[in-house]
């Protein structure tokens, strides 16, 4: 797609329902967009619940986008894939069918309401960080490469699925 230049890294996942399909749904909506193209995506992931313990265990992936959309843009199309898949946005760290985090955005630095990139909380997260590393290990993440941080993370409970990278798909 002629005039894309902005690298965008996402984390998708999901707990309820079908989340395999949710996260495809979401990116096929989004690889659909005209100012959007999918570039690659990690396998899935299986990962314990992070944050509220008593629900599901999540399935998660990583992937990267280009794009000529701006960040603000960007992310109202992200939230509105979400709401298309039927996202209700109750409770924090809540099960849920889909969610879409936008993880990096180019080399842009934003803190705004609503907005902040990096996602301000992805190197805490294995369930994050795996996903990532295997689809960029040398991406730098605040002066460290992706790969560096999450081997340094406790991955008990991260587990890497045999779904090849084209799951999202078929």
């Amino acid at each position: 797609m002629p005039g894309l230049n902005k690298r965008v890294f996402l984390s998708l996942g999901g707990n309820l329902g079908d989340p395999e399909q949710s996260m495809a749904a979401a990116l096929v909506a989004l690889d659909a967009h005209a100012s959007v193209q999918v570039v690659n995506v990690s396998s899935l992931y299986r990962t314990r619940p992070w944050g509220r313990l008593d629900q599901p265990d999540f399935l998660n992936a990583a992937a990267e986008l280009s794009t000529v959309l701006q960040p603000l843009p960007f992310l109202k199309l992200c939230l509105e894939t979400e709401r298309k898949l039927k996202r209700v946005r109750q409770e924090r760290w809540g099960p849920r069918l889909i969610d879409i985090d936008i993880l990096m955005f180019d080399d842009c630095i934003i803190q705004e309401a609503g907005l902040e990139i990096p996602h301000p909380r992805m190197l805490e997260r294995a369930f994050v960080l795996a996903p990532l590393a295997e689809l960029a290990p040398d991406l730098d993440t605040g002066g460290k490469p992706v790969s560096q941080r999450l081997a340094k993370m406790d991955i008990s409970g991260v587990e890497r699925l045999d779904s090849g990278r084209n799951w999202w798909r078929n």
